[in-house]
Formats: structure tokens, C-alpha cells, sequence
């Protein structure tokens, strides 16, 4: 077999000595992650914009960030905590229910709106040169200032629940930034599937659906589970460990427990690692399918 032409290599030599680079090709992961880091202000820019765009279509604005939620934890209490009467093993049903909502919409939403971060924004993809790893990353801080009121609108639900103030509260800074670092990674996992799979954006539904009813968001895993390995899978698989970890910083029937801590730790920097690699991979594909 021939090699390539002589002039094919005397050009590459030249365009190394003179420091030049293929337009589009895949920088080093070291040299990439510098380039998304230079950008922070970028990603910032993107993110805010998102949060602030979500809902400006409608009469009452960034009101449904709170809303929506708050219907939803309504409907669920209804239906699992009256009329199906799911709330065994819980002493406040209703601080237990709405930490649930809340934090597995801030989870769910990150990683539905990641599905579309490459597909829904291949014009900007195709005119503009910058890590694609923004998009969805911009997702997951959209997500946390979208968090910033629903969380306040939270502790007012858990307060007037009977709950107290405790010193517990503050601990909800730390368990907020594992679970944005975990959505980083599963918004970048979700938008690399996606882009290279369009038709995987429609299961993306199906499968938070089902994490929802695996999660613990209107039911005890304990009490309504047998010691058993599926028993196990289910109280740390991510999503439920985090929803356990912030109802243990505001309730009182849910024990702080350090070993959650760390497994929480765990899955948010497998996810977050595991989640921008696999996404810087694909990176020169973006946008040329």
C-alpha cells in the first residue's frame, strides 16, 4: 500500500512546525478541560439565559419554576398519601413527600434538558467554535438557579410542617453542589447518547418515569422493602441516596448517616469524570451528523 503524498506530508510538517491545527479536530483531555475552564464566564452566560428563558412565554413567568412542583407534590400526596396511603414508615408525610419532588425535579429535569443539549442547538454547534461540553454543563447550573427558589419555597413547606431550624440545614450547600456535580455528569452522558443516537432522546422520558418509582420519592425504601439485595440497589442507587441525604438535612425522623455522604460523593465524581470523558470523545462529531 502507498503512503501518502509527498507534499500531504511536507504540508503537516509545516502546519506542526508553525504550531497550526486541524480546524475541528479533538484536543487533548487535559488541553480541553482548559479550554472549558477559560469559558466558565460562557458557561455562566448560557446558563442564566436558560433559567431565565424557561418560562418567559407564559403569563406568570419564572412563578411555574415554583408552581409546577408544588402541583405536583399536591397530586402525589392525593393520590400515594390519601388515597393509596403509601406513607408508612414516615412520621411527616408531607415534608417527606415535597423534599422528594423537589429534589428529584431538579434531578430529572437536568437530565431530560441534557438529552437535548447537542440536538437542540446545532446551529449554534455549526457556527460558533467552543467546547460543546457548555451546553450541556450550562444545563446543570441552569438547573441550580432554577433550584434557588424552589428550595426556599421547600424549607417554608418543611417549617410549617412542624419541622424546626436546625444547624442541619446548613448542610444542604454540600448535598446541593453533589447532586449539580452528578447532574453535570449525567446531562453530558445523556447529550453524548443523544447526539450520536436521536431516537434514544425519546426513552430518556421513559426511563426518569421509572426512576421516579424507584427512588423513594413518595414512599419509604426501608419499610416498604426486604432486607435483600434489590433492597439494597435501590436505597443507593443515586437519585434516591441524594433524596435520603437532603431529607436528612431538614427531618427529623431521617438520621444524618456519614457513609450516605460518601457514597453520595462517590457517585457524583464517577458520574461527573466518567460523564465529560465520554463526552470529550465525540467531541470533533458534533454537529456534522
Amino acid at each position: 500500500m502507498s503512503g501518502p503524498p509527498d507534499d500531504e506530508l511536507d504540508a503537516a510538517a509545516l502546519a506542526e512546525r508553525y504550531g497550526l491545527e486541524r480546524i475541528g479536530a479533538r484536543p487533548g483531555l487535559l488541553a480541553y478541560t482548559r479550554d472549558v475552564w477559560q469559558r466558565r464566564h460562557f458557561l455562566w452566560t448560557l446558563a442564566s439565559g436558560r433559567a431565565y428563558t424557561r418560562n418567559t412565554d407564559n403569563y406568570l413567568g419564572q412563578v411555574w419554576s415554583i408552581l409546577n412542583p408544588l402541583m405536583l407534590a399536591a397530586t402525589y400526596y392525593l393520590v400515594f398519601g390519601v388515597l393509596l396511603t403509601t406513607r408508612g414508615g414516615t412520621e411527616n408525610y408531607i415534608a417527606f413527600l415535597t423534599t422528594g419532588i423537589f429534589i428529584f425535579s431538579f434531578i430529572s429535569t437536568a437530565i431530560t434538558s441534557g438529552a437535548s443539549a447537542i440536538s437542540g442547538n446545532l446551529s449554534l454547534v455549526r457556527a460558533l467554535h467552543f467546547p460543546r461540553a457548555l451546553l450541556p454543563l450550562s444545563i446543570a447550573v441552569a438547573e441550580l438557579i432554577n433550584l434557588i427558589p424552589t428550595i426556599a419555597v421547600m424549607l417554608l413547606i418543611v417549617v410549617l410542617s412542624g419541622e424546626p431550624i436546625t444547624w442541619t440545614w446548613l448542610l444542604l450547600i454540600p448535598a446541593v453542589a453533589m447532586i449539580t456535580l452528578f447532574n453535570a455528569g449525567c446531562a453530558l452522558i445523556t447529550a453524548r447518547i443523544v447526539a450520536t443516537a436521536r431516537d434514544v432522546r425519546n426513552l430518556v422520558p421513559v426511563g426518569t418515569r421509572l426512576l421516579r418509582y424507584v427512588s423513594g420519592v413518595f414512599y419509604s425504601i426501608d419499610y416498604y422493602t426486604t432486607e435483600s439485595l434489590g433492597a439494597l440497589v435501590l436505597a443507593y442507587q443515586p437519585v434516591a441516596l441524594y433524596i435520603d441525604i437532603v431529607r436528612s438535612c431538614v427531618l427529623r425522623e431521617t438520621p444524618l448517616q456519614a457513609h450516605l455522604w460518601a457514597f453520595g460523593a462517590g457517585w457524583a465524581v464517577l458520574f461527573s469524570v466518567f460523564g465529560f470523558i465520554l463526552f470529550w470523545r465525540a467531541e470533533e462529531r458534533y454537529g456534522r451528523d
